[in-house]
Protein backbone atom coordinates (compact mmCIF):
# COMPACT_ATOMS: atom_id res chain seq x y z
CA UNK A 1 0.00 0.00 0.00
CA UNK A 2 2.83 2.39 0.90
CA UNK A 3 4.49 1.72 -2.43
CA UNK A 4 1.23 2.39 -4.22
CA UNK A 5 0.77 5.69 -2.38
CA UNK A 6 4.35 6.66 -3.20
CA UNK A 7 3.78 5.94 -6.90
CA UNK A 8 0.53 7.93 -6.81
CA UNK A 9 2.35 10.85 -5.17
CA UNK A 10 5.07 10.78 -7.86
CA UNK A 11 2.38 10.70 -10.55
CA UNK A 12 0.59 13.65 -8.96
CA UNK A 13 3.88 15.54 -8.73
CA UNK A 14 4.60 14.88 -12.42
CA UNK A 15 1.10 16.06 -13.38
CA UNK A 16 1.66 19.22 -11.38
CA UNK A 17 5.05 19.76 -13.01
CA UNK A 18 3.66 19.18 -16.50
CA UNK A 19 0.75 21.54 -15.85
CA UNK A 20 3.13 24.29 -14.83
CA UNK A 21 6.12 23.65 -17.07
CA UNK A 22 5.16 20.99 -19.57
CA UNK A 23 4.11 23.32 -22.36
CA UNK A 24 7.33 25.31 -22.10
CA UNK A 25 9.44 22.17 -21.97
CA UNK A 26 7.62 20.82 -25.01
CA UNK A 27 8.22 24.10 -26.84
CA UNK A 28 11.95 23.93 -26.06
CA UNK A 29 12.12 20.36 -27.33
CA UNK A 30 10.27 21.33 -30.51
CA UNK A 31 12.62 24.26 -31.10
CA UNK A 32 15.65 22.02 -30.55
CA UNK A 33 14.25 19.40 -32.92
CA UNK A 34 13.51 22.02 -35.58
CA UNK A 35 17.01 23.45 -35.17
CA UNK A 36 18.58 20.04 -35.68
CA UNK A 37 16.33 19.35 -38.65
CA UNK A 38 17.22 22.73 -40.15
CA UNK A 39 20.94 22.07 -39.70
CA UNK A 40 20.64 18.63 -41.28
CA UNK A 41 18.69 20.01 -44.22
CA UNK A 42 21.25 22.80 -44.65
CA UNK A 43 24.09 20.29 -44.71
CA UNK A 44 22.26 18.20 -47.31
CA UNK A 45 21.55 21.35 -49.31
CA UNK A 46 25.25 22.26 -49.25
CA UNK A 47 26.22 18.79 -50.49
CA UNK A 48 23.61 18.93 -53.23
CA UNK A 49 24.75 22.41 -54.26
CA UNK A 50 28.38 21.26 -54.44
CA UNK A 51 27.46 18.21 -56.53
CA UNK A 52 25.35 20.24 -58.95
CA UNK A 53 28.06 22.90 -59.24
CA UNK A 54 30.69 20.23 -59.91
CA UNK A 55 28.55 18.97 -62.79
CA UNK A 56 28.35 22.42 -64.35
CA UNK A 57 32.10 22.87 -63.88
CA UNK A 58 32.77 19.58 -65.63
CA UNK A 59 30.69 20.71 -68.61
CA UNK A 60 32.51 24.04 -68.69
CA UNK A 61 35.94 22.39 -68.65
CA UNK A 62 34.90 20.00 -71.43
CA UNK A 63 33.70 22.89 -73.58
CA UNK A 64 36.92 24.79 -72.94
CA UNK A 65 39.01 21.77 -73.95
CA UNK A 66 36.94 21.48 -77.13
CA UNK A 67 37.61 25.17 -77.91
CA UNK A 68 33.96 26.10 -77.63
CA UNK A 69 32.86 29.67 -78.23
CA UNK A 70 33.77 31.89 -75.30
CA UNK A 71 30.15 33.06 -75.06
CA UNK A 72 29.05 29.49 -74.36
CA UNK A 73 31.70 29.11 -71.66
CA UNK A 74 30.76 32.45 -70.14
CA UNK A 75 27.13 31.31 -69.99
CA UNK A 76 28.13 28.27 -67.93
CA UNK A 77 30.30 30.47 -65.74
CA UNK A 78 27.45 32.88 -65.14
CA UNK A 79 25.21 29.94 -64.17
CA UNK A 80 27.76 28.83 -61.61
CA UNK A 81 28.25 32.31 -60.21
CA UNK A 82 24.53 33.04 -59.91
CA UNK A 83 23.29 29.67 -58.67
CA UNK A 84 26.27 28.33 -56.71
CA UNK A 85 28.32 31.37 -55.63
CA UNK A 86 29.68 29.81 -52.43
CA UNK A 87 30.97 26.58 -53.99
CA UNK A 88 34.59 25.76 -54.75
CA UNK A 89 33.47 24.75 -58.26
CA UNK A 90 32.39 28.33 -58.94
CA UNK A 91 35.76 29.59 -57.74
CA UNK A 92 37.65 27.07 -59.89
CA UNK A 93 35.66 27.97 -62.97
CA UNK A 94 36.09 31.70 -62.42
CA UNK A 95 39.84 31.40 -61.88
CA UNK A 96 40.12 29.27 -65.01
CA UNK A 97 38.20 31.74 -67.17
CA UNK A 98 40.19 34.62 -65.66
CA UNK A 99 43.39 32.88 -66.75
CA UNK A 100 42.01 32.44 -70.27
CA UNK A 101 41.10 36.13 -70.45
CA UNK A 102 44.55 37.07 -69.14
CA UNK A 103 46.27 34.96 -71.81
CA UNK A 104 44.11 36.67 -74.43
CA UNK A 105 45.21 40.08 -73.18
CA UNK A 106 41.79 41.03 -71.85
CA UNK A 107 43.14 42.18 -68.52
CA UNK A 108 40.13 44.17 -67.36
CA UNK A 109 37.86 41.19 -67.92
CA UNK A 110 40.28 38.94 -66.04
CA UNK A 111 40.39 41.44 -63.17
CA UNK A 112 36.59 41.47 -63.04
CA UNK A 113 36.49 37.71 -62.62
CA UNK A 114 39.15 37.82 -59.91
CA UNK A 115 37.23 40.53 -58.08
CA UNK A 116 34.21 38.23 -58.06
CA UNK A 117 36.27 35.48 -56.45
CA UNK A 118 37.65 37.80 -53.79
CA UNK A 119 34.15 39.02 -52.90
CA UNK A 120 32.35 35.67 -52.94
CA UNK A 121 34.88 33.06 -51.85
CA UNK A 122 36.28 32.83 -48.33
CA UNK A 123 38.40 29.67 -48.57
CA UNK A 124 41.96 30.72 -47.56
CA UNK A 125 43.70 29.12 -50.55
CA UNK A 126 41.19 30.58 -53.00
CA UNK A 127 41.57 34.05 -51.47
CA UNK A 128 45.36 33.85 -51.72
CA UNK A 129 45.34 32.64 -55.33
CA UNK A 130 42.85 35.29 -56.42
CA UNK A 131 44.81 38.07 -54.72
CA UNK A 132 48.09 36.92 -56.26
CA UNK A 133 46.60 36.61 -59.73
CA UNK A 134 44.93 40.00 -59.41
CA UNK A 135 48.35 41.47 -58.64
CA UNK A 136 49.82 39.78 -61.71
CA UNK A 137 47.04 41.27 -63.87
CA UNK A 138 47.69 44.75 -62.47
CA UNK A 139 51.44 44.25 -62.87
CA UNK A 140 50.93 43.40 -66.54
CA UNK A 141 48.95 46.63 -66.89
CA UNK A 142 51.72 48.54 -65.10
CA UNK A 143 49.22 49.54 -62.40
CA UNK A 144 51.75 48.99 -59.65
CA UNK A 145 49.87 50.62 -56.78
CA UNK A 146 46.81 48.50 -57.53
CA UNK A 147 49.00 45.41 -57.70
CA UNK A 148 50.49 46.14 -54.28
CA UNK A 149 47.04 46.86 -52.89
CA UNK A 150 45.82 43.44 -54.07
CA UNK A 151 48.79 41.85 -52.33
CA UNK A 152 47.75 43.44 -49.04
CA UNK A 153 44.78 41.07 -48.93
CA UNK A 154 44.87 39.28 -45.54
CA UNK A 155 45.71 35.59 -46.00
CA UNK A 156 46.68 32.69 -43.76
CA UNK A 157 50.34 32.33 -42.82
CA UNK A 158 50.90 29.39 -45.17
CA UNK A 159 50.07 31.55 -48.18
CA UNK A 160 51.98 34.68 -47.21
CA UNK A 161 55.17 33.66 -49.11
CA UNK A 162 53.20 33.57 -52.38
CA UNK A 163 52.03 37.15 -51.95
CA UNK A 164 55.37 38.40 -50.66
CA UNK A 165 57.23 36.96 -53.64
CA UNK A 166 54.79 38.60 -56.03
CA UNK A 167 55.20 41.86 -54.13
CA UNK A 168 58.93 41.57 -54.77
CA UNK A 169 58.21 41.11 -58.48
CA UNK A 170 56.16 44.32 -58.47
CA UNK A 171 59.01 46.22 -56.84
CA UNK A 172 61.44 44.84 -59.43
CA UNK A 173 59.19 46.19 -62.18
CA UNK A 174 59.36 49.56 -60.45
CA UNK A 175 63.16 49.37 -60.21
CA UNK A 176 62.94 49.35 -56.42
CA UNK A 177 65.65 46.80 -55.72
CA UNK A 178 65.85 47.40 -51.96
CA UNK A 179 62.12 46.89 -51.43
CA UNK A 180 62.17 43.86 -53.73
CA UNK A 181 64.97 42.19 -51.77
CA UNK A 182 63.14 42.84 -48.50
CA UNK A 183 59.97 41.21 -49.85
CA UNK A 184 61.85 38.23 -51.27
CA UNK A 185 63.73 37.74 -47.98
CA UNK A 186 60.47 37.90 -46.02
CA UNK A 187 59.01 35.29 -48.37
CA UNK A 188 62.11 33.14 -47.95
CA UNK A 189 61.86 33.37 -44.17
CA UNK A 190 58.28 32.13 -44.26
CA UNK A 191 58.94 29.32 -46.76
CA UNK A 192 59.48 25.77 -45.52
CA UNK A 193 63.12 24.65 -45.44
CA UNK A 194 62.52 21.79 -47.88
CA UNK A 195 60.33 23.76 -50.32
CA UNK A 196 61.47 23.93 -53.94
CA UNK A 197 60.41 27.59 -54.06
CA UNK A 198 63.36 28.55 -51.85
CA UNK A 199 65.88 28.14 -54.68
CA UNK A 200 64.00 30.53 -56.98
CA UNK A 201 63.61 33.07 -54.20
CA UNK A 202 67.30 32.92 -53.41
CA UNK A 203 68.14 33.41 -57.10
CA UNK A 204 65.94 36.52 -57.20
CA UNK A 205 67.65 37.90 -54.10
CA UNK A 206 71.14 37.22 -55.40
CA UNK A 207 70.33 38.85 -58.74
CA UNK A 208 69.50 42.13 -56.99
CA UNK A 209 72.51 42.29 -54.68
Amino acid sequence: MAAHLEEQQELDNFKHFWKGWGRWLFAVLVIAALGYLGYTMYQRHQVTQSQEAAGVLEQLVTKAQQKADQKVINADLQKLQENYPQTIAAAQATLMVAATEFDAGRYDVAAGHLNWVLKNQKAPLVQALAAQRMAVVKLQQKKYDEALNALNTPVEVDFEPLLLETKGDVYVAQNKAKEAVESYEQALGKTAKDAAARDLLQMKIDALK
